[in-house]
């Protein structure tokens, strides 16, 4: 197949390049060249900017037709429509990158099904929504063919190992040195992830494929965890005994670190657990990469590239955590004094 990626470099789309290229597809990347990849070889590299939309639209209107499109990058009312006015007639099966953020939080029941319906909480979230009912509307009118894939949390080698307070290395360090870790709330809600090279190998699946069409899949981890079990999986993985686990409020949490705490409101917060039968019965969806095998994977490669931030005597995490032990014991001693 002759396929073309919107986008190319970032965790997922790399994963798909280089399965595309294993497979014998001819595979071209559309990315602006600034952030740093590790694109296999034998992918044709072409430079433009989807933001420069009027240029995109004709770049992409000027190339060979494609088999097949998959967009990394659309985020937007504007890029949808972009992608339409590019590839409409000129393309068999455009594959759209959604996310699971979109649907409503708390769910109406679990797991997630692909018909839950939107209820975006973050203004991300609501630009693939806005992108999905576009791209559903086009498909509808026989313009472009479309599949929706929906990735929960994606992890893996080039990636890092989420957290409560996002997405710093300087977690594996504190793990490896015995300090305490946040935990948002109580640490109960449920969460999945999933390796990327079982994402990327349900994108690569929905090419071609003539059951995916108009249709949207969640592509996310099996392995249902309370976050408590999250970060002692990643305590074995590491081969460390777990740190003191410190349960923080969620919303307290946010306000004092909404930077790198912001996520946990809208996402961490939820029970975050997705049922992948489409995907499974459509694209043959499998899990191979188990969660503790895939974080040794992930440090691994952080490790050999030496993208493992070193934890200090005066980190975030521990001043949070200090003010946290002063307000529960004002707490525990005001409540004492008032009975």
């Amino acid at each position: 197949m002759r396929v073309l990626i919107v986008g190319g470099t970032g965790l997922i789309s790399t994963a798909i390049t280089r399965q595309l290229l294993e497979r014998g597809d001819e595979v071209t990347l559309l990315n602006r060249g600034r952030t740093p990849s590790r694109i296999p070889e034998g992918a044709a590299i072409l430079r433009g900017d989807r933001h420069d939309r009027q240029r995109f639209v004709e770049q992409m209107r000027g190339l060979p037709e494609q088999d097949a499109v998959i967009d990394m990058i659309c985020y937007s009312a504007a890029d949808a429509q972009d992608d339409i006015a590019a590839f409409a007639g000129r393309v068999r099966q455009l594959v759209f990158c959604s996310t699971v953020d979109v649907y409503t939080r708390p769910a109406s029941r679990y797991p997630y099904r692909e018909d839950e319906p939107f209820g975006p909480l973050s203004d991300y979230a609501a630009g693939k929504v806005a992108c999905e009912r576009l791209f559903a509307e086009a498909h509808a009118r026989g313009d472009l063919a479309v599949t929706t894939l929906r990735p929960a949390h994606t992890y893996g080698e080039g990636g890092t190992i989420i957290h409560s307070l996002g997405w710093s290395t300087r977690y594996i360090d504190r793990m490896r040195k015995g300090k305490p870790i946040i935990v948002h709330g109580d640490g109960q809600s449920l969460w999945v992830s999933c390796h990327v090279d079982d994402v990327a190998r349900a994108f690569v699946s929905a090419l071609g494929n003539e059951r995916s069409l108009g249709r949207a899949y969640h592509v996310t981890g099996e392995e249902w965890r309370t976050w408590n079990r999250y970060h002692e999986e990643v305590a074995i993985a590491l081969g460390v005994p777990l740190p003191e686990l410190v349960h923080i409020p969620t919303d307290l949490l946010v306000r004092a670190a909404p930077r790198e705490a912001g996520i946990c409101g809208p996402n961490f917060q939820y029970p975050t657990i997705f049922d992948n039968a489409a995907a499974r019965e459509d694209l043959g969806f499998r899990i191979t990469v188990p969660w503790v095998d895939g974080v040794r994977r992930t440090v691994a490669w952080l490790d050999a590239h030496g993208r493992v931030e070193p934890s200090g005597p005066d980190d975030l995490d521990d001043r949070i955590i200090a003010a946290w032990r002063r307000l529960s014991d004002a707490l525990v001693s005001e409540a004492g004094a008032a009975t």
